[in-house]
C-alpha cells in the first residue's frame, strides 16, 4: 500500500510538472517583448525614410536652382527678341539703378532718321570701324586682344556697338573679364535678330553721355542746347570720344587731349561713307 500511494503521487507530481511546462510552451510571449520589438521596427523604419527623403530633398532643390540659373540666362535672350520692333525703347541697367536710387536719369527717344548721321559716322569712326562687317564680335580685334595678354601687355578694347549696347542693356559698367564673356553670345545673338540700323538706334539712345545724361537726344540737348538731328560734324565728334569716358569727359568744355581725338575722329568720319553703308 505503501509503495502504490508513493508511486501515485510521484505520478501525479511528474503529471504536473508536465501540464505545467506545456501550458509555459503553449503561453504568448509577454506584450513587453512584443513592444518592444514593434518599437525597434518603426525605429528602423523612420531612420530608412528620413534616409531617403534627405536625398530627394537635395535633389529637389537643386533641381530648383538649375531652373531659375537657366531663367535667368535666357531672360536677356528673350528681351532682347521683344527689342526688335522700333516701337519699343528698352532702358539700359544704369537708366533702372538711377531710377531705383532716385537719381537723374534723362532720356529722350528719338528714331535713327531723327539723328544727324554725323553722329552714327563719328560714333562708328571712334567706337567700331567694322560696324557694318561683322557680325557682333570683331574676331581680328579680340585676337589682338589675346595677343596682347600672352605678352604681358596693356590689353586694348575690343568692344564692339553690339557688345556695349549689350553691357549696357543686360549687364554692370564694372570692367571684367566675366563680362567681356558674358558680352559675346549676346552680341551675336543680337546683331543675328536685329537689323544694322535698329541696333544703332537702341546704342544711340541707351548711351550714357554725361552724369544722368542718356540718349543722343538728350545729350545734344544737354550740351549743345539743340536736337541730336541738327549737330554739327564737330559736335557730333566731340560726343562721339565723350563715350568710353562719360563722367569724366565734357563734349561743351573739350582739354586738348578730347579736341585732339575729335580732329582725329571728324577727319575718320569724312572718309566712312564705306563703313557707314548698313545704315543708309
Amino acid at each position: 500500500m505503501a509503495s502504490v500511494d508513493k508511486k501515485g503521487k510521484g505520478t501525479g507530481r511528474r503529471d504536473r510538472r508536465s501540464k505545467a511546462k506545456g501550458e509555459a510552451e503553449k503561453s504568448p510571449r509577454p506584450p513587453r517583448s512584443k513592444s518592444k520589438r514593434g518599437a525597434n521596427n518603426s525605429a528602423e523604419k523612420s531612420r530608412k525614410a528620413d534616409t531617403r527623403r534627405k536625398p530627394s530633398l537635395l535633389r529637389y532643390l537643386v533641381t530648383r536652382l538649375t531652373i531659375l540659373i537657366v531663367l535667368i540666362g535666357l531672360l536677356p535672350f528673350l528681351l532682347t527678341l521683344t527689342y526688335i520692333p522700333s516701337s519699343v525703347h528698352p532702358i539700359s541697367t544704369l537708366m533702372a539703378t538711377n531710377w531705383f536710387l532716385g537719381s537723374p536719369a534723362n532720356r529722350n527717344w528719338v528714331p535713327l532718321e531723327e539723328i544727324s548721321p554725323f553722329v552714327y559716322q563719328s560714333v562708328i569712326s571712334s567706337e567700331d570701324g567694322q560696324f557694318c562687317s561683322h557680325h557682333g564680335v570683331d574676331w581680328a580685334a579680340v585676337n589682338l586682344v589675346v595677343d596682347d595678354l600672352i605678352e604681358g601687355e596693356r590689353p586694348r578694347g575690343a568692344s564692339t556697338i553690339a557688345m556695349q549696347s549689350m553691357k549696357n542693356l543686360f549687364l554692370w559698367p564694372n570692367r571684367s573679364y566675366v563680362r567681356k564673356v558674358l558680352e559675346v553670345p549676346l552680341a551675336l545673338f543680337a546683331d543675328m535678330v536685329w537689323s544694322k540700323p535698329r541696333m544703332m538706334e537702341i546704342y544711340l539712345n541707351i548711351a550714357e553721355w554725361g552724369p544722368g545724361i542718356f540718349g543722343i537726344e538728350a545729350a545734344a540737348r544737354h550740351h549743345f542746347k539743340k536736337s541730336a538731328k541738327h549737330l554739327s560734324r564737330r559736335q557730333a565728334a566731340l560726343l562721339a570720344v565723350t563715350l568710353p569716358n562719360p563722367i569724366a569727359r565734357n563734349p561743351r568744355k573739350p582739354g586738348r587731349g578730347m579736341q585732339r581725338l575729335a580732329r582725329l575722329v571728324q577727319k575718320r568720319a569724312k572718309q566712312s561713307g564705306a563703313y557707314v553703308k548698313c545704315l543708309k
